[in-house]
């Protein structure tokens, strides 16, 4: 999916690895709820919803779509763990809400909802609200969700209490104090109540409780202790803000492994949703020469440590979302891929471990040529609705001084498989108007450029000849769809004229989201 804004545009490499995360367990095959019982997961929709997180201090919200096949997996699972948490004292609410209903997408635009399923918890009646970030079988959200109702952080009185809660295979994130008082304290559980759903905390006031780490430290510190690059590292800066820096810059390794193992999955997703540019590394781990390549890859990530970059390293295998993604073929591996903060792309192919240092400092020096995923231009393009592709897109959006209306869609999303024929009757209508053009771009095969912003399929936009870019979003009829772009459109020499006030509407509407119809 071609998602343009920050914490979105990873949202299918997000989804592909869901898919190998968290799969039904095969002994387990979804089972339907018996006819007529009662469901222990609450249903609501955009009538009842605050109500329901008015009345319950804590509530996890499932936002699902009835198409959806990860949603599908879930739903006994979820349904297994409600009736279970039902018991807990106090009780652990779970709902869901179908935001693939009209009326129910007001909600999942208030809560960011970009792909399904979307799991949050609903905090102090919505005061605080957060990503589920647990498992997604029975026993493992049951497991996850007691934790998540006690306490932020448990405090530490013995090693016996550490080994308890320690997991060596996890983060874990400890404060050390002289005393449960004073800012210092009050900060780190600010943190710990914000940042519980990712990591887990401790305080104790004793360092030598802590399987790892100097004892005789001064006293307050943070320490968090992981798996992966220094198994322990401490902080002082007690600051909220330096706090959660420190715990972001430290829970990722320097290098995030792209495979079929669960346990690199969590570092996997930050590393996707990280808004920092990104070099990825794609190979066969299990042929040809991986451990010379990953270990001057590992050199590489920790010579440009101070550099603002992230780096993954990723088997083919387990790799194809992110392949399908960016456009590139098995063929072209060992292969290295760099994504910016400006969404441009950088790519070797056919790399050897000797350019990997070189080809990144010609990167930093900004001497590489960035990378465009395009299908090919079409040789022939008469049809009514005509086809866009990354390579023209702005010479036929924006240089062709024509009113354009185009299309973002998706091969497989059925919404554009029903706008389809409603943009070829209205491109058919306005045919004879030689000021006007309806297109339409793939956006899963082209990178979309940074003018849209493209969250869900279809969404459309109407483009002027003076360059003006504005969401459509009214009706999907096509006589709709001919009204809006009769009254929007620019004549020619018309285009430095005094703006009306539908064209001052159409201004105000640039600001606004784009439609989003499949998510």
């Amino acid at each position: 999916m071609a998602i343009r804004s920050s914490k979105a545009c990873w949202i299918s490499l997000l989804l592909a690895l869901a898919a190998v995360a968290l799969p039904l367990r095969a002994e387990e095959p979804a089972a339907a709820a018996s006819e007529g019982a009662a469901e222990a997961v609450l249903t609501l929709d955009v009538d009842s919803f605050d109500e329901a997180v008015a009345k319950h201090p804590f509530m996890v919200v499932e936002f699902y779509a009835p198409w959806c096949g990860h949603c599908k997996k879930l739903a006994p699972e979820y349904e297994n763990a409600a009736k279970a948490l039902s018991k807990h004292d106090p009780p652990i609410v779970l709902a869901k809400v179908d935001a693939n209903e009209e009326k129910n997408r007001p909600l999942a635009t208030k809560y960011e909802v970009q792909g399904f399923p979307t799991l949050k918890i609903f905090r102090n009646q919505g005061k605080n609200i957060q990503e589920y970030k647990g498992p997604r079988e029975a026993d493992g959200i049951v497991d996850y969700l007691k934790k998540q109702v006690g306490p932020a952080s448990k405090e530490l009185k013995s090693p016996e209490d550490v080994a308890t809660h320690f997991d060596d295979k996890k983060i874990y994130i400890v404060g050390v104090f002289k005393e449960f008082s004073g800012t210092e304290f009050t900060n780190f559980m600010e943190v710990a109540e914000k940042l519980r759903s990712d990591y887990d905390f401790g305080h104790t006031l004793h360092a030598n409780h802590l399987p790892r780490g100097d004892a005789a430290v001064e006293r307050p510190l943070v320490r968090l202790l992981k798996p992966f690059d220094e198994l322990v590292v401490d902080s002082k800066d007690f600051d909220v803000a330096a706090l959660e820096k420190f715990i972001d810059a430290t829970s990722t390794p320097r290098v995030v492994t792209f495979d079929k193992n669960p346990d690199n999955h969590p570092y996997l997703m930050k590393f996707f949703q990280s808004t920092a540019p990104k070099a990825m590394l794609f190979l066969n781990f299990s042929t040809g020469p991986f451990d010379s390549f990953k270990s001057v890859y590992s050199a590489a990530a920790e010579e440009f440590q101070n550099k603002e970059i992230k780096f993954l390293i990723g088997d083919i295998e387990a790799s194809q979302g992110a392949f399908q993604y960016f456009g590139l073929k098995e063929d072209q591996t060992p292969l290295i891929l760099i994504q910016d903060g400006d969404s441009k792309k950088f790519l070797k192919d056919h790399i050897e471990a000797d350019q990997i240092v070189s080809w990144l400092k010609e990167y930093f020096d900004g001497k590489l040529t960035p990378f465009k995923k395009s299908e090919p231009i079409p040789e022939v393009n008469n049809e009514p609705v005509k086809v866009v592709v990354a390579d023209n897109i702005h010479d036929f959006v924006f240089k062709s001084g024509k009113n354009v209306l185009i299309e973002f869609y998706a091969p497989w999303c059925g919404h554009c498989k029903k706008l389809a024929p409603i943009l070829e009757e209205a491109a058919t209508t306005l045919l004879s108007d030689e000021e006007v053009v309806i297109a339409k771009m793939d956006a899963t095969a082209n990178d979309v450029p940074s003018e849209f912003e493209v969250q869900g399929y279809p969404t459309m936009y109407f483009v002027t000849p003076s360059g003006k870019v504005t969401p459509y979003d009214s009706g999907r009829t096509a006589d709709d769809i001919v009204d809006f772009i009769k009254k929007s459109k620019e004549t020619a020499g018309a285009t430095q004229a005094t703006p009306t006030s539908s064209e001052k509407a159409a201004d105000a509407a640039e600001k606004a989201e784009p439609v989003k119809d499949e998510l």
